[in-house]
């Protein structure tokens, strides 16, 4: 069988996002692959509503899917995508994030959670890994939170990233083209998707830039200070994407480094096993308060005072 690699973008047509991903894609079809590309830009995505229908669903043990499955163009697109074995995105950067039409799409995937899902017997395990390539018109310091915005959108559809790029300094449409060295670069990492789909799952990493990223784990740029988290469980450094857990050291040349500690990847949230923690921790936070009618009486005396208060609109 041949090796099934998506596309996804969300930027302009025929401009830089767009370029790059087919530039990738151009690579894995030449290896053999069977290729699929969509732009968002095509499709109807509704944002998520914010009711934990699905969470609830999965805290006892249900796969309910979303209630907007049958609104939208959403599942749609997902029934292909879960089939897949690689999937590549490539997204434009807005205000250092990643689009807010990608992050609409991504931010309806609870419902297919995975990890969540796995751990009630719903879905069948599936091995996939994906690129990540961020566009933008300036260097790094305007595109900060955009490679690692779209990381975090990888967990719940449990996408092993093992190539990124940062494509800066590109605001022009299909100004890309002028840079003969990132569109080799974006060729590269469809090899390196062919190449991770080839090798065995266990022995799967890394195939981007070498030293990419403060984080040796999920090869982030940002690091945030721990805190002590719901179960108690604390570390003085923690990767703000996985979620890895350790400290700075300082090496013998001056220079600092972030050194993941013994258990620092108990909640790691690139793995199924991380994951299916935070599963727990909403079983406790969540389910709890549904369980305890008195919560739900609480909430519903205190609540009338903000149901009757109105304010003028525009």
């Amino acid at each position: 069988m041949s090796i099934k690699v998506m596309g996804v973008t969300a930027g302009r047509k025929n401009s830089n996002s767009e370029i790059l991903l087919k530039e990738a894609l151009i690579a894995c079809e030449e290896a053999g692959a069977e290729v699929t590309m969509i732009n968002l830009r095509d499709y109807n995505i509704l944002d998520c509503t914010g009711c934990t229908s699905c969470t609830i669903g999965m805290s006892q043990g249900k796969n309910v899917g979303c209630v907007l499955d049958d609104k939208d163009d959403k599942k749609k697109i997902m029934d292909v995508l879960l089939n897949q074995d690689a999937v590549i995105y490539s997204v434009p950067t807005y205000d250092l994030m990643p689009s807010a039409n990608y992050l609409t799409f991504a931010q309806r995937s609870l419902s297919y959670e995975t990890a969540f899902l796995e751990t009630i017997g719903a879905i069948e395990h599936r091995d996939r890994v994906a690129g990540l390539i961020s566009v933008g018109g300036s260097t790094r310091a305007w595109q900060s939170m955009a490679l690692e915005g779209l990381q975090a959108t990888m967990f719940t559809t449990d996408m092993k990233v093992v190539d990124m790029i940062l494509a800066t300094r590109v605001p022009g449409p299909a100004q890309c083209l002028l840079d003969d060295e990132l569109i080799a670069r974006a060729h590269k990492m469809g090899e390196n998707i062919i190449k991770a789909v080839k090798t065995p799952v266990e022995k799967r990493g890394w195939l981007g830039d070498e030293n990419m990223g403060w984080c040796p784990n999920c090869h982030s740029n940002a690091l945030v200070l721990g805190e002590p988290q719901w179960d108690g469980l604390h570390y003085p450094i923690e990767c703000q994407v996985c979620g890895a857990g350790g400290n700075l050291e300082q090496t013998e040349d001056g220079k600092w480094k972030f050194v993941i500690q013994k258990d620092g990847l108990l909640k790691d949230r690139t793995t199924v096993e991380g994951r299916a923690r935070h599963l727990e921790e909403i079983g406790r936070t969540q389910g709890g308060f549904f369980e305890n009618p008195e919560n739900r009486e609480i909430v519903g005396k205190k609540i009338i005072r903000y149901k009757e208060k109105t304010f003028k609109g525009i």
